[in-house]
């Protein structure tokens, strides 16, 4: 049932869709990518993983590794429909991929292990999602394997992620038998019983006949409840027509209601057909989803993320001023900088697009982009928005991971690369120079290990330097600074994992022989028990005119420290995400004018410069609450930078007389080990000063979930293979941050 990747499609948007393949690592998400690639007829052989034969793992790393590092964009041809598709990683350490494909997606497929169901970075991906308000079906892989079970799978779905499942198929076969699937909605059997090409439509199997009445029965009671059209028709009919079933997941899949599920073998070619079809009927269009929205000056004021609506990039609708109906560029005389504007999908409006990935090959640089609005063409010239400078369009290009064809045009809708951009970073706005417009960019994670790099040979000190500026440019979430006491580079990232493939990036692509040191986990600093009342006085003269401020500060801990990097409650602070003032509160009671607004404002800023070396170790302090209570100026000295030296100097001495608490980053581990290892696991999982959650035992193996320190788990990986002979496994999940041991085992490591 392969099609022909090269016929016409149609040319309307609604036969578009954007989506990703979103999972927890081994779950067979890049399985399926392949194996969508081979029945759309984009290519003429399976790619397997474990041969290193896959298309979208196409960096030698990631075969050597045998998981995807690095999100691809693909494309194929499904039923006159083009699928634009981006396989994400599905390791913790890459999460950053994940989110910066999301950003530019319509819609997902979500793949479970039918055996684990669940799995840790399968809730971390989905939450992601959830942010973004993508809409995704289930595909619940592996049905071949012994153990499957897809009510489990399906239970774990609906407790774990607190969505609606709707199964729309039953299994024909278990385990090794396991040859088709009862479509529940059309009540047909699709069984791949000859060759792996190819599949039989026929009649539900007699066998089957009562279940998968029973199971239509639960999907049309199911829908009936969530949907008005739907619980008409099941009322006056007692039952719910295939056309009016399509038509209502259709709709619960795009608001988010429900969640279509699948499932199959992508290794055996076993439902991935059907799967294409759901992503055609239920997955939506750049039609369908709101306009895309975006301010004249990149004021964050209008990405209010998490909107209760649910609402596209956040935008609650009705917040603030959209564009007039009649300007189709968005702008009006009555917009002002940080007013909010929408791009509507449509070819013939002014070009806007999001660059979502920058990547340095040997033919030059490419940036890939969503393109949201209007079209763009070789040869034009386009403003970076935020940076507020032009750049010129070289060449287009259609990407099929690594490989690209170079086309005249790209239009709304559309996932392309483009050469010829010379300063545009990950998460610029591409727009019409006459029409500006800034898109929200992808959100940053703190960086959470660091280790220490530098070129053996002195000569290639210069050459390490423009290495680390590249990679540093395609991954945001790398981050590269001088240690100010040892003099040493610091690269940090996300994980340990996350480094040690940056390293050998350096390593293979420049040739360079680079020298890393032990890692370290990036330390914040709290308030345990705060100060009020503090008073500090700057006074400074110096000849002219002088510097005067007073401020009084209250300082007292945040009651949640469980996320360091949002701010709660109430004030003019919030968590910008760049370590030094995520969680962070600022607020004034100061009543009477004694200090005026612009100097309260100058004094937060001083806070928040204050907020970069805490009393402990110089780490960034995080979680706590400052109270501007009083104050007083002078009609002549007093000024704005007075008050934020003020701020600076005075936060500084209350964290020195607040009894102050030493963080440390922790993560969720879960080790998968066979039974007879499960006791020295346990107590080594203990000496790593962790503590257990859970113990779950599966099929002879014993699934173990446990809180750790993330200092104590370097090193954990060669460790676990020595005490179970190389059968066991774990993943980790980030959870933030917790207070650290007064002693730790190994000293706290310099900042």
């Amino acid at each position: 049932m392969r099609t022909n990747p090269h016929r016409r499609i149609t040319d309307s948007l609604t036969g578009v869709r954007n989506l990703g393949i979103l999972a927890h690592v081994d779950a067979g998400k890049t399985t399926v990518t392949e194996r969508i690639l081979y029945v759309t007829g984009a290519t003429y052989k399976r790619g397997e993983v474990h041969e290193g034969t896959t298309v979208t793992d196409f960096d030698s790393q990631e075969r050597d590794r045998g998981i995807t590092i690095f999100a691809a964009a693909v494309s194929c041809v499904w039923n006159d429909h083009r699928i634009h598709l981006i396989d994400t990683p599905g390791h913790v350490d890459f999460s950053d991929e994940v989110e910066r494909s999301l950003r530019v997606l319509d819609g997902a497929i979500a793949v479970f292990d039918a055996v684990a169901g669940v799995e840790p970075q399968s809730e971390s991906v989905w939450r992601q999602a959830d942010r973004h308000g993508v809409p995704r079906i289930a595909f619940v892989n592996k049905l071949d394997r012994a153990g499957a079970d897809l009510d489990a799978a399906v239970a774990s779905i609906r407790e774990r992620l607190r969505v609606v499942p709707l199964v729309v198929q039953l299994p024909i076969g278990r385990e090794d038998g396991f040859t088709g699937v009862v479509d529940l909605v059309r009540m047909r059997s699709l069984v791949w019983a000859g060759g792996r090409d190819t599949f039989e439509e026929g009649p539900v199997p007699d066998a089957l006949r009562e279940e998968a009445s029973r199971r239509r029965r639960l999907l049309e009671e199911a829908v009936a409840e969530l949907h008005p059209v739907a619980f008409e028709e099941f009322c006056a009919e007692s039952e719910i027509s295939a056309p009016t079933l399509d038509a209502a997941l259709r709709d619960l899949t795009r608001t988010g209601e429900g969640v279509v599920v699948l499932c199959g073998s992508a290794y055996r070619d076993r439902g991935i057909e059907p799967l294409l079809d759901a992503v055609v009927a239920y997955l939506p269009s750049p039609l369908d989803v709101p306009p895309v929205r975006g301010t004249l000056d990149g004021s964050r004021d209008g990405f209010q993320r998490g909107a209760p609506d649910g609402s596209r990039n956040g935008f609650p609708d009705g917040s603030r001023n959209g564009a007039p109906d009649d300007a189709r560029n968005g702008l009006s005389d009555g917009f002002r900088d940080g007013a909010v504007l929408e791009r509507a999908a449509d070819p013939a409006a002014p070009f806007a697009a999001l660059v979502f990935k920058v990547n340095s090959t040997a033919t030059g640089r490419l940036s890939y982009l969503r393109v949201y609005s209007g079209t763009i063409r070789k040869g034009d010239t386009v403003l970076d928005a935020g940076a507020r400078r032009t750049e010129r369009i070289g060449r287009i290009l259609h990407v099929q991971a690594d490989r690209n064809t170079e086309v005249d045009l790209a239009v709304a809708g559309d996932i392309v690369a483009v050469v010829g951009l010379k300063s545009a970073r990950t998460g610029a706005t591409l727009c019409a120079p006459e029409a500006p417009l800034v898109l929200e960019p992808p959100t940053v994670a703190d960086p959470v290990v660091s280790v220490a790099v530098e070129a053996r040979r002195s000569v290639d000190t210069g050459r390490l330097a423009s290495a680390l500026t590249r990679l540093v440019e395609e991954d945001p979430s790398l981050v590269v600074r001088t240690d100010p006491e040892t003099g040493q580079t610091l690269l940090s990232g996300m994980g340990e994992l996350h480094l040690e493939v940056a390293v050998e990036k350096i390593r293979r692509t420049q040739g360079l022989d680079v020298g890393v040191g032990r890692p370290q986990v990036a330390y914040r600093e709290t308030v345990g028990r705060g100060v009020s009342g503090l008073l500090y006085r700057h006074v400074k003269q110096d000849g002219g005119a002088g510097q005067f401020a007073h401020v009084v500060l209250d300082v007292e801990p945040l009651e949640d420290l469980a996320d360091t990097g949002t701010s709660t409650g109430t004030g003019t602070g919030t968590g910008s995400g760049d370590g030094g003032t995520a969680g962070f509160v600022f607020r004034s009671t100061v009543v009477g004018g004694r200090v005026p607004r612009e100097y309260v404002r100058a004094v937060e800023a001083g806070c928040r410069d204050a907020l970069a070396e805490g009393p402990l170790g110089g780490y960034p302090v995080t979680g706590l609450l400052v109270t501007l209570t009083d104050g007083a100026t002078h009609p002549k000295d007093s000024s704005e930078m007075a008050f934020r030296a003020a701020g600076r100097f005075a936060l500084r001495e209350a964290l020195r007389a607040s009894a102050m608490v030493l963080l440390e980053p922790v993560v969720e581990v879960t080790v998968t080990v066979p039974d007879d290892a499960a006791g020295g696991v346990l107590g080594d999982l203990s000496a790593r000063r962790g503590r257990v959650s859970g113990s779950t035992a599966r099929a002879g193996t014993v699934v173990i979930t446990a809180t750790v320190p993330l200092a104590e788990l370097f090193g954990y990986a060669t460790r676990l293979r020595s005490r179970t002979q190389g059968r066991g496994t774990f993943t980790t999940r980030a959870i933030g941050y917790a207070p650290a041991p007064s002693a730790l085992p190994n000293g706290t490591p310099p900042r």
